[in-house]
């Protein structure tokens, strides 16, 4: 009995062994399994269609569209001033007034002298008449008829040069109400009431008065070329900016000679916001050969006036909007040693070097001529790790926390 349980158990050992030895060779044989292919993390976005705005940026100038300074036109003492400063005036109301008494008095001299000088006129052409008739009844010499006609032509030249002195004398009265030539806003007044002015812009003290608001210069007490306010037009408002020769000859074309009017914008140059848009109609006849640009002049509403003179503003010129337009960020676009290129993600999320034609860049954007379509996604960030083929996964992009993919 212990014999047979014996050879029992060496039957069992023989038995595990020998599955052991099959289980060692069946596994040992077996081939491993293959390791996934890692992913390249990337952003990466759609293509889109839409209408882009092909434009210029330029630092401008507000300026007023019109700037007059307003100088007295007559000499004489200056009454009143009828304006507040830094408000609007109106085309022809009156800014100030200088002392009229000097130029009605004249007037009144000229207009003497004309009705004078006509009264004389009247009693030779009386006297012509009356000679006529003598020399036609053979009653007087010849002479004394020529004479008197001369006479009559001498007082009709002499009533013209009155009625010139008269013509003369009632202007310069007038120039003493000194009117606004345009509607715009007054700045601050220059010349006080109580002092001299004169036609060619000089201002002095008149004895127990104060000093002008502006100082004067030199010795004299004068100041020559002092105007008494300066008007601005500001509705509208000009914006002057340069652009480079090179852009000129585009400009031209595009406005065709700047018959068509080109959107421009002004932008503020410490908070970016938009502070009017106006039409470019207007370029320098000249190009500054020092600095290689020319100046344009846009021309602004500013109805709601948030343009001023001398004001620096950003300023964007559009030449044209293209419409649906197939666009990429500019982070697509990649340069390689045959020209431009992107990476496609396909449907397998493995990316092709796909050859594109880039026909503009505006700001972050590129306008795509060929190589790609709305709808399909192109790699922005992570392709300096991808060669064709490579297997990707979009991650959140760093400017929006999010991927398209």
């Amino acid at each position: 009995m212990m014999e047979q349980r014996r050879y029992h158990w060496v039957y069992a050992g023989l038995a595990a062994l020998a599955i052991v030895m099959v289980a060692w060779v069946v596994f040992r044989h077996k081939s491993p399994k293959p390791r996934a292919v890692p992913s390249v993390p990337v952003t990466m976005v759609r293509v889109t269609s839409q209408d882009v705005a092909i434009s210029i940026s330029a630092l401008g100038a507000a300026q007023a569209w019109t700037s007059i300074a307003v100088l007295a036109q007559v000499s004489g003492k200056l009454l009143s001033v009828n304006f507040s400063e830094g408000t609007d005036v109106r085309a022809g109301q009156i800014l100030a007034q200088v002392d009229p008494a000097p130029y009605r008095a004249v007037l009144t001299q000229a207009q003497g002298a004309l009705e004078r000088d006509e009264a004389l006129l009247a009693d030779a052409r009386i006297e012509l008449a009356r000679y006529q008739a003598l020399k036609a009844q053979n009653a007087i010499a010849a002479q004394t008829v020529d004479t008197q006609a001369a006479l009559v032509r001498q007082d009709e030249g002499t009533v013209l040069i009155d009625e010139g002195t008269v013509a003369a004398a009632d202007v310069n009265l007038g120039w003493c109400r000194i009117t606004s030539p345009v509607t715009g806003r007054a700045g601050v007044r220059l010349v006080d009431p109580g002092n001299l002015v004169s036609a060619g812009g000089s201002v002095s003290n008149t004895p127990n008065t104060a000093a002008a608001t502006n100082t004067s210069s030199g010795t004299s007490g004068t100041s020559s070329g002092s105007s008494i306010v300066v008007i601005d037009q500001i509705q509208p408002i000009a914006v002057t900016f340069t652009v480079p020769e090179g852009e000129f000859q585009r400009l031209s074309d595009i406005s065709d000679g700047f018959r068509k009017p080109l959107a421009t914008q002004a932008f503020s140059q410490e908070t970016g916001a938009l502070l009017g848009a106006g039409e470019l109609s207007i370029a320098d006849n000249r190009i500054d050969p020092t600095t290689g640009t020319i100046e344009l002049k846009a021309r602004f509403a500013n109805t709601d006036r948030r343009l001023w003179p001398g004001e620096f503003v950003n300023v964007q010129l559009t030449l044209q909007v293209l419409r649906h337009a197939t666009t990429i960020p500019v982070a697509a676009v990649n340069q390689g040693p045959n020209g431009s290129f992107a990476y496609v993600v396909g449907t397998d999320k493995k990316v092709s070097a796909r050859p594109i034609t880039v026909a503009w860049t505006q700001g972050s954007a590129a306008v795509i001529k060929a190589g790609i379509q709305p709808g399909e996604s192109v790699v922005t960030d992570g392709q300096m790790v991808l060669k064709p083929g490579s297997l990707v996964r979009a991650i959140p992009s760093a400017s929006n926390g999010r991927s398209h993919s």
